[in-house]
């Protein structure tokens, strides 16, 4: 917040009992010591205490501790209690054993055993076992202007976190919806690993430690005003961002918040409110920079005016990781407005006073490229040596009825709206950027490792996002920007145009599929799912989150990448003996996380095995679901989607339904499609009917917006957008050859049904896509009476 004053945390540190101490040598900026305060007591001012188990915390309890003086500083510190740590370290041995017994191909079958990893440990809760040692960093401001400012280590990309992160906030604190503040936060190493935004765990690794900080920053606010006018803190009670007296009397947080940074002790509890007095969360709410957005008023990197950023875009090989060989720049350096070309790793920069001036420069430069690792490969190439890749079932079928599937997916770019932009202005011995980073930590040490440059002289400013689906946690273009800026001894804009980000950007990788199920006696007795795909680039911090969270990968014997896929990845229903494994080709691309990561190829092939499988076996798709679903939850959102999609209904020749369901992330979701598939070459979703339980929803419309974006992203990749690859090259260059759903793809009734609150909060954020995708593909199988195997279907 513009004009707060940060001061330093007071020196005496009190413990409650019953409460261990955190071990980290991590301390708040520009802090000397700090000062804990909590009361044992749960609730509301002036209410009962809350049990200790509810809303889901179950092990879990707050702690708090003042920061700072005259603007009212809280940190949010979530301990563990006694038997927390045994309990998650356990956790997390069983899961990293289990791993290791997965990927021994000599492993006795009975050793896998149900549940699934992520029943027992997902990648959710590792990075939430990660980041507690620095989730007490997490800083809530009330200045003297009655804001409350909460800073926020992730990143904002059209996925409405910062509203709901606003709407916790001021639910605790019972203020304004309009007084609350969610500055994004420049990079901050001290957070280790708490300032990674991926993995649907925004909300989940969030949501605890932002209701303690405002409900210790209320309870110094209710003490303060009762010091003030010398009555019983219990006789006040909060509303529209002030204290109220029984008299009548009133006073706003921002008059309060000088004396309130002085209360060492709270006289009432500062725990977070119980579910039944909550007024805002659970209520549908518009997002608080709508405004600004559709105003123009919300800055996006590309927005930002630093004094003396030339505009800058880049001459980019002819092939995926191609080198330059020759380059002559002579016309482009003449050419009007050009202020420099500088060559870097990747390319040649051309440095100007506009970027058409930048563009055209570029197109102007004479260059020769040698190929890249890849120019040898092409689509079906890298097919054939997937569909090679793989491992042998374990189980041959003998004189067991069985079904095998096998199924292609194709390459697919994020392409997310806003273009790669980042600033830099880099400085003998400094450097500064501006861009949208999913990933600021690992950014900041990486580039300062280029530039040369202790990492505590690397600032790295986070800036909202226009669309991510998982590009940002890449940082190629802050990067390149820094390159560019030391090479050129000036700040510079760079710009990605929308080809460079499709043929050398990130794309999901393409996989291959193999699936074996055997059942008999009406049971499914095993099921195999073999993934080959192309090696999924994760060096964004994710490894070291999970070896921070426990996770030994070198003595499990295995690769970040399957240390992921186990974490993820399971069947959701009881089908016997299930086996899943990944098999990485390590080909020199540049891949990525791209929404959902391995379960929008892997559980799409397994709901398509469960259609045929259910045919085959004479039941009806929905219901062979429903007897197999793993927990109640499960059942009740296929049977909500059923209802209210009038499963089974009629349909005209050409046209029918399909079912999809997913469970991950603490969530479950199932999407209902009907589809029309009359003109094979242009099949269109008409309606989709989804059903979601996401435990306690923060706001339902920033829900609803992320399932509905799940379904376009599903309509997507099923029915129409990839990329090829030609000889070492990515075909398409734009959204005229990626053929994303546009409008009149989309269906015209989608129908929402959000399931009533059931605990903690899930992850919602790639938790559709996998459900919605598979709809499709078993809509149009159908509808059509031909089962794909390849996606996109019309590529």
């Amino acid at each position: 917040m513009a004009g707060a004053v940060r001061a330093r945390p007071i020196r005496r540190r009190l413990r409650l009992e019953g409460f261990p101490p955190i071990s980290t040598s991590i301390a708040p900026p520009d802090s000397t010591a700090s000062n804990a305060t909590a009361s044992d007591s749960a609730g509301h001012p002036g209410e009962a205490a809350e049990p200790a188990a509810a809303e889901g915390t179950g092990r879990r309890r707050f702690l708090t501790y003042l920061l700072a003086a005259p603007t009212l500083t809280v940190a949010a510190r979530l301990g563990l209690d006694a038997a927390a740590p045994a309990s998650a370290q356990a956790a997390v041995q069983a899961a990293v054993q289990a791993a290791a017994a997965a990927q021994d191909a000599a492993a006795p079958p009975q050793l896998l055993g149900l549940p699934g990893i992520p029943d027992v440990l997902d990648l959710g809760d590792a990075m939430i076992l990660a980041g507690l040692p620095t989730s007490h960093l997490l800083v809530l401001e009330i200045t003297p202007a009655g804001r409350a400012a909460l800073h926020l280590p992730r990143l904002e990309v059209g996925q409405g976190l910062t509203t709901a992160i606003a709407m916790l906030v001021a639910e605790e604190l019972d203020a304004k919806l309009t007084d609350v503040d969610v500055p994004l936060s420049d990079g901050r190493p001290e957070l280790l690993f708490n300032q990674l935004t991926g993995g649907s765990n925004s909300v989940r690794s969030l949501y605890d430690p932002v209701r303690a900080a405002a409900a210790a920053a209320r309870a110094r606010l209710v003490t303060a005003a009762a010091n003030r006018w010398n009555v019983p803190a219990t006789t006040l009670r909060t509303a529209d961002s002030a204290v109220l007296a029984p008299d009548g009397r009133r006073l706003g947080y921002g008059e309060l918040a000088a004396d309130a940074a002085a209360v060492v002790l709270p006289a009432v509890p500062g725990t977070p409110k119980p579910a039944d007095q909550r007024r805002l969360v659970g209520t549908p709410t518009g997002r608080i920079d709508a405004r600004d957005i559709v105003t123009g008023r919300a800055k996006y990197a590309g927005d930002l005016q630093i004094p003396g950023a030339a505009p800058t875009v880049v001459a980019r090989p002819t092939t995926i990781n191609g080198t330059l060989k020759s380059l002559d720049a002579s016309v482009a350096r003449a050419m009007p407005g050009v202020l420099a070309v500088v060559q870097i790793p990747s390319g040649v920069a051309v440095l100007a006073e506009t970027f058409d001036q930048a563009l055209k420069a570029c197109d102007a430069l004479r260059t020769t490229w040698n190929p890249g690792p890849v120019a040898d490969l092409s689509t079906a190439d890298i097919q054939a040596q997937l569909r090679a890749a793989h491992a042998p079932f374990l189980l041959p079928p003998l004189l067991t009825p069985y079904l095998d599937g096998e199924f292609d997916f194709a390459f697919v770019n994020h392409a997310p709206m806003e273009v790669l932009t980042a600033v830099a202005d880099v400085r003998p011995g400094r450097a500064e950027l501006w861009f949208a980073a999913q990933s600021p930590i690992i950014a900041q040490q990486t580039i300062a490792a280029e530039l040369g440059l202790p990492q505590n002289a690397v600032t790295v400013h986070v800036v909202r996002g226009g669309g991510s689906f998982g590009r940002r946690l890449f940082f190629d273009a802050a990067l390149e920007a820094a390159q560019i800026s030391q090479a050129a001894g000036r700040p510079v804009k760079l710009m990605w145009t929308r080809n460079d980000d499709m043929r050398h950007g990130r794309m999901r990788p393409a996989s291959h599929h193999r699936i074996r199920a055997t059942y008999g006696l009406g049971q499914v007795l095993t099921w195999e799912h073999r993934a080959a795909t192309v090696r999924t680039d994760l060096s964004h911090g994710l490894g070291e989150a999970l070896t921070g969270a426990g996770f030994n990968l070198s003595l499990a014997g295995l690769s970040l990448a399957q240390a992921f896929f186990l974490l993820t990845e399971k069947n959701p229903y009881n089908v016997g003996i299930p086996t899943q494994l990944l098999a990485e080709l390590p080909l020199a691309m540049h891949t990525g996380s791209w929404r959902s990561v391995y379960s929008g190829m892997v559980r799409v092939a397994d709901e398509i095995m469960m259609d045929e499988l259910a045919r085959r076996m004479g039941q009806d798709e929905v219901a062979f679901r429903r007897a197999r679903v793993r927990g109640a939850a499960g059942q009740a959102v296929l049977d909500t989607v059923a209802k209210a999609g009038d499963w089974g209904r009629p349909m005209p020749a050409g046209h029918a339904q399909g079912v999809g369901y997913h469970d991950e992330n603490g969530g479950r979701v199932a999407y209902l499609v009907e589809l029309d598939a009359s003109d094979r070459a242009n099949p269109r979703v008409t309606k989709a009917v989804v059903a979601a339980d996401v435990g306690q929803v923060i706001n339902p419309r920033g829900l609803e917006a992320q399932l509905n974006g799940a379904l376009i992203d599903g309509i997507s990749v099923i029915l129409q957008a990839g990329n090829h690859i030609d000889n070492g090259a990515v075909r398409e260059g734009s959204y005229a050859d990626f053929h994303y759903a546009r409008q009149r793809h989309t269906p015209p009734v989608v129908e929402i049904h959000l399931m009533p609150p059931s605990g903690a909060p899930g992850g919602a954020g790639e938790l559709g896509v996998p459900a919605a995708s598979a709809a499709v593909a078993n809509a149009y199988a159908r509808a059509t009476g031909t089962s794909p195997r390849s996606f996109p279907i019309n590529f």
